[in-house]
Formats: C-alpha cells, sequence, structure tokens
C-alpha cells in the first residue's frame, strides 16, 4: 500500500436535508475532486458539510439552525465513509429541531464533541470570505491562525472556547461594582492560565510554520512564502521569559486593569488582542500593501505550508477545502498548484464554475458536475 492510499480520505458523503440537498449520496475516493458548477448550485454547500466533520462551526461558522434545509424536516445529516491508516471509520453529525447543538456519531457510537473526530482526520479550508484576510480586523486573522493550531493541537479548541468564556464572566463580574475581589482574582487566575497557555500554543505554531515556509520556499513556487510572526505584550514576553514570570506579570495586568477594562467592557491586554503579522516573503512587503492577487498567492502558499507541517506532526496529510480556488489563478499557476496538492498525499475537495479550470488535473482524479442537487462526473 503506497503512502497517499493510507493518508485519511473521504470516500462516500451522504446528506439529507442540508442547506440545498434535500438527499446527495456523493461517493468517490479520488485523491483530488473538482466540483464544477454555475453560482448556486450547492458547490460550497458540499465543502462545508465536509468541514463540519471538524469541531466548530464549520468553513461558512454559520449557526447551525441556518444549516437545514427549508421546506425540509427542520433538521439536518451528514454522515461520511473515510478510509485511513486505522482502516474504515464511519463519521457523521446530524441536528434535529429542539436540540441545543448538533449530535456527533463515530462508527453509530455517540461521542460527547466534534473534537473526536480529529481523532481521524483534520482539515484545512480557504474560501473567497478570507481574500480579506491581510486586510481585515487581527480577530479575523486570530481565528485562522487558531484553526491552523487546532489542525495539530486538538486541544486547543477547548481550551480556546474556556478563554473566551473566562473573559466574558470576568466582565460580568466587572460590570457588577459590588463583587468581592476574590471572584476577581479567582476568574483571573483561570484567565492567566489558559491565555498563557492559547498564546504558547499559537507561538509554536507560528514558529513551526515560519520555519517551514522559508525552507521549502523554491519547491512551493510559484506560491511566494510568507514570514510570520505573532504580535502582542504578553506574545513578546514569552519569547524572552520564563512562563511562571509571564503569568505573573498577566495576573498583575488583569487586576491593575479593572478600572480601564470595566469602562472599555473588556479585557485590554491578553491573547485576544495580538495579531498574526504576515509579510510577502520574496518582495519584504506587509501582505497587507500587496496586490489582490498576490495577497490570494500569499494566503494559498501559507495554508500549503501548513499542510505539510501537519503531515509532519501527525503523520498524516489534512483534507484540503479550496473554494473557487482556481479563479483567480493564470494557467501556469493553476497546473503548479494541482502538482503541489497532488504531491502532497492528501485528499482535496475543490470548486470552481467552469471546467477548464480544472484542465491539467491529472489521471485517476475526479471532475464533477453540480447542477439543481445532482452530481455527475465529467468525462
Amino acid at each position: 500500500m503506497s503512502a497517499a492510499e493510507t493518508q485519511p480520505r473521504i470516500t462516500r458523503l451522504r446528506l439529507t436535508d442540508f442547506r440545498s440537498y434535500p438527499a446527495l449520496d456523493l461517493g468517490s475516493d479520488a485523491a483530488l475532486v473538482a466540483l464544477c458548477g454555475p453560482n448556486g448550485a450547492g458547490k460550497t454547500n458540499i465543502l462545508e458539510a465536509i468541514s463540519l466533520l471538524s469541531p466548530g462551526r464549520g468553513l461558512r461558522r454559520a449557526q447551525g439552525v441556518s444549516l437545514p434545509r427549508r421546506g425540509g424536516s427542520g433538521g439536518y445529516a451528514i454522515l461520511a465513509e473515510m478510509a485511513g491508516p486505522t482502516g474504515e471509520v464511519l463519521l457523521a453529525t446530524a441536528f434535529s429541531p429542539g436540540e441545543a447543538q448538533r449530535q456527533c456519531r463515530i462508527d453509530r457510537e455517540p461521542v460527547p464533541s466534534a473534537n473526536r473526530f480529529l481523532d481521524h482526520l483534520a482539515f484545512l479550508w480557504l474560501t473567497p470570505d478570507q481574500d480579506g484576510l491581510f486586510r481585515g480586523a487581527a480577530g479575523d486573522r486570530r481565528r485562522f491562525l487558531d484553526r491552523l493550531v487546532l489542525a495539530v493541537d486538538k486541544g486547543h479548541g477547548t481550551r480556546a472556547n474556556a478563554f473566551e468564556n473566562a473573559l466574558r464572566h470576568r466582565n460580568r463580574l466587572l460590570e457588577d461594582f459590588n463583587t468581592a475581589p476574590r471572584w476577581l482574582d479567582a476568574i483571573e487566575q483561570e484567565i492567566v492560565e489558559l491565555g498563557v497557555a492559547l498564546a504558547a500554543a499559537r507561538l509554536e505554531t507560528v514558529a513551526r510554520l515560519s520555519a517551514l515556509a522559508s525552507g521549502d520556499a523554491e519547491a512551493m513556487a510559484p506560491f511566494p512564502h510568507a514570514r510570520i510572526a505573532l504580535e502582542g505584550e504578553l506574545e513578546t514576553r514569552l519569547g524572552a521569559e520564563a512562563s511562571a514570570r509571564v503569568e505573573d506579570w498577566f495576573r498583575a495586568a488583569l487586576h491593575d486593569g479593572r478600572g480601564r477594562d470595566r469602562a472599555a467592557g473588556r479585557a485590554l491586554v491578553g491573547p485576544q488582542v495580538s495579531d498574526l503579522s504576515v509579510i510577502h516573503g520574496p518582495k519584504r512587503e506587509p501582505a497587507a500593501q500587496c496586490s489582490t492577487g498576490e495577497q490570494k498567492a500569499l494566503l494559498l502558499g501559507l495554508v500549503l505550508a501548513q499542510a505539510k507541517l501537519i503531515a509532519q506532526m501527525r503523520g498524516e496529510t489534512p483534507i484540503l477545502l479550496l473554494d473557487e480556488i482556481a479563479a483567480h489563478l493564470d494557467e501556469a499557476r493553476r497546473h503548479a498548484l494541482f502538482a503541489i496538492l497532488a504531491g502532497l498525499g492528501g485528499q482535496v475537495f475543490m470548486t470552481g464554475t467552469d471546467r477548464v479550470l480544472f484542465e491539467g488535473i491529472g489521471a485517476g482524479n475526479a471532475v464533477l458536475a453540480v447542477a439543481d442537487g445532482h452530481i455527475e462526473r465529467m468525462a
């Protein structure tokens, strides 16, 4: 069995009442799967369904109640048969009317959350909504980074959610001027422990990714490598001091900043205010100042580098979901992209409006036509 054949791969996807699909049964074990069709045909809905086989709200970050098909049962179901190093596995997630959250199953047995899916596969995705990532809000870049971290650190999502909940709890306590100091001391201790761990995990991924991107720049051409860094006072201190000293500083900063944070309605120090700095490696210019095409290529190069990093750290290549990925690439870059994706050895789902965008995808891969809730293989 080849290395590619041992990588996690979805061999069959079934949807019930999800978005535009009353029912869908898609079977394909190809490494590269291209979904072609006009806008509104339902291509991205398929990628979104696959992305929900991971923690969080998927690539559109949609609320669960918005996912069931209009006129359907009020719920939805997603079932994927996959093959990988450990053999065949059945992953399923579903939402039913009246439930607070979606339910998850592995081999038909309930599991506490979608975090357990990470035992079997990891995802990375890129969508048109991320095209403005380098010029957008810092929070968008932090979420992008957290998705990268989650693929190699299964506890990162739980840690990040707990940190955000602790910050909200502190905000509520600060609003009440009668709150006893001991309650604030307790929640700030939790914030400190979670926040330093959160920042340390981000910093480790950034360091690994930056080193890999620079060292692999020639192989990634024509997609430029990125020089990335995590900017923030807490992160700067973590790079120069022991974590225990950083925790002491963070605890004191929260304590001394209670009045300021009460007025602002949020904590003004910590990993929740850090930013991901991205520099175009070859040009040595901030990504935000690059052209739209350069930013697209830089972002794609960053995701491809992270896919390689995940493969090194997990021993398994993540499944990539690339929405409208080829639309703004010239023919040379499209062919280079397909060659790099094939070299990763994992599975990739891509979308595009025109079959011509996927010429050169290579023999043995699948180009599928999507229209009116149906999928057919194209010649």
